[in-house]
């Protein structure tokens, strides 16, 4: 198994991974759509460099051609903007009244933002999402970051203890639609 960056070519199988973690949130418009119309739209908004989603920010897990795992993050000064790019596609998820997809505010100021972290079914269990997370921490400290954050879902006993294995710790919570998440966050030195 190799980590490297995304590349736009990424997204095909890139957006199911995104999308899994869509469903955990029961986001309305992504649940009113069919799997394969959802995946269409993230992978062809992947290849879009500013987008939240997109290759730019995304790290993956590949075994030959096979992406196992995903993901995502960027600075937290970054949210303010970071789907801005999804605006022509907003359409095609059935938002047309101005609204955003996420309308809710994820990061803590003065952290990297680690967005999304999934794993392909078939390579669960064998490391993958702990070598993206290490990956991820590495590279960010790297380029001089000095906190990552992320959002673990209450229901997710098994994501929970990975991120504490990892050095997070809680330090809140975030409601975004109808879930309640705790942030945790880990210093980098």
């Amino acid at each position: 198994m190799q980590i490297r960056p995304a590349t736009p070519a990424d997204g095909v199988q890139a957006a199911p991974l995104i999308k899994v973690v869509f469903d955990e949130m029961e986001i309305p418009e992504i649940m009113a759509m069919a799997d394969a119309d959802v995946n269409a739209v993230f992978a062809r908004a992947f290849s879009v460099a500013p987008y939240r989603y997109s290759f730019a920010h995304t790290l993956v897990a590949v075994s030959g051609d096979e992406v196992l795992g995903v993901c995502v993050g960027y600075p937290a000064e970054d949210e303010e903007h970071i789907d801005e790019a999804f605006a022509p596609f907003l359409p095609e998820v059935g938002i047309t009244d101005g609204r955003d997809l996420f309308p809710d505010h994820e990061s803590f100021p003065g952290e990297w933002y680690l967005d999304l972290l999934a794993v392909k079914d078939s390579a669960r269990g064998r490391g993958v999402g702990t070598q993206l997370l290490r990956a991820a921490c590495r590279h960010q400290q790297h380029n001089g970051a000095l906190r990552v954050g992320l959002l673990c879902d209450l229901d997710n006993p098994k994501a929970a203890s990975l991120y504490e294995r990892e050095g997070f710790v809680e330090d809140g919570r975030v409601q975004l639609f109808t879930h309640e998440y705790r942030h945790m966050s880990r210093e980098l030195k």
